[in-house]
């Protein structure tokens, strides 16, 4: 057992776990996208759309790692580097106004700004390989028809550090079903690394109303790098000045694009509260039930329905207590779940729904046997 330290942070209501890991050996005793899945979940974890870490760097002044809720880790996150840099100056860990922060899409500059954090965001990429896009051309990705379930989308493709999908509506975005195209084209083959999507509404030249699906975490109050995209793509295409307000459901962001090819990104960061939470660390549950890699199919129904109609999961890993499942279908925490034998349908296992969570269209959840 291990109690963690933590600050519960946000910036515009896209919501952090920050974990300071200086001095301390977390990696050693946690997988750390099991611990970003464990700690996101917004019903049996401290609820979080991302897990951040700050470790020291021999590059930069500090060094932040990024861990989607659904596990996976990215490159960079505009709100959350705002927030990584509000709780560095907090604490007083640097005097410096400007920092540099290492992270897997460069080193990243957030400044000081009264009681904003204005973040130089690099470049943008337009190159497809780099994005990446699997397009077969060199060409930039400017209104590239996507044709998703029953509508054809007019797709605009850049990279802040992060591939983004920017479409521009007709339609309001407020009522647009987010939900239902924004895992689609997260996971469409095209993007070989998924993507994020924003869908936006142009309201005037220096005016931009956008919702995020974000890869890995679903649709989200708030996305600095794709508003910075966002800000970016709709500046390529001449609808906006170089200068634009990007109005997100959880708060607005100032983009700038500026003639050194420079994007800068101007917004809150906010603190929550603190809080320590205490864990089995991997290695304590490896004593007792080893998990094991364990790709296989499994056929299922949910207690109550029919045992004619069972569904088809895919085991990913499995113990002696339980086993962990993706499948297209919803399962809730506290439903039993009873699964068939393949070779003697007569014989059954039953396990409890630990967890669950939605990720790239299928249903991830973590079972415990009975």
């Amino acid at each position: 057992m291990m109690e963690i330290p933590f600050t519960k942070m946000h910036g515009l209501g896209n919501d952090f776990v920050l974990i300071d890991c200086r001095g301390s050996d977390l990696p050693g005793k946690f997988n750390m996208s099991n611990l970003a899945v464990r700690l996101c979940r917004r019903r049996f974890g401290i609820g979080a759309d991302q897990l951040l870490l700050l470790y020291p760097s021999e590059t930069a002044h500090f060094k932040m790692q990024i861990f989607n809720a659904d596990g996976g880790e990215v490159e960079m996150c505009g709100n959350g580097i705002r927030c990584f840099a509000k709780y560095i100056w907090d604490r007083g860990l640097s005097d410096k106004d400007a920092l540099d922060i290492e992270t897997p899409a460069g080193i990243i500059k957030p400044e000081r700004i009264g009681s904003l954090v204005r973040v130089d965001m690099g470049e943008p990429v337009f190159s497809p390989a780099d994005i990446p896009v699997n397009i077969g051309s060199d060409t930039s990705v400017v209104d590239y028809p996507l044709q998703v379930k029953d509508r054809e989308f007019r797709i605009t493709c850049i990279s802040m550090g992060n591939p983004h999908a920017v479409i521009f509506l007709d339609e309001e975005v407020s009522d647009f079903p987010v939900g239902a195209y924004g895992p689609e084209i997260e996971n469409h083959p095209l993007f070989p690394r998924r993507t994020n999507v924003e869908f936006v509404n142009v309201k005037s030249r220096c005016e931009l109303v956008v919702r995020v699906w974000e890869r890995g975490s679903g649709e989200t109050l708030a996305c600095g790098t794709g508003a910075s995209a966002t800000g970016v793509a709709s500046m390529r295409k001449g609808l906006t000045d170089r200068k634009v307000t990007v109005a997100l459901p959880g708060g607005e962001l100032m983009i700038e694009w500026l003639e050194n090819n420079r994007v800068y990104m101007t917004g809150p960061a906010v603190e929550v509260y603190e809080g320590r939470v205490k864990l089995v660390t991997d290695k304590d549950e490896k004593r007792q039930h080893q998990r094991k890699s364990y790709t296989t199919s499994l056929k299922y129904y949910r207690e109550g329905e029919p045992e004619t109609t069972p569904h088809t999961s895919t085991s990913i890993d499995m113990s002696d207590s339980g086993v962990g499942l993706i499948t297209d279908h919803e399962l809730e925490p506290g439903q039993v779940v009873v699964f068939k034998n393949k070779e003697n349908p007569s014989v059954q296992k039953m396990a409890i729904v630990q967890w669950s969570m939605k990720s790239g269209g299928k249903y991830r959840a973590g079972l415990l046997f009975l």
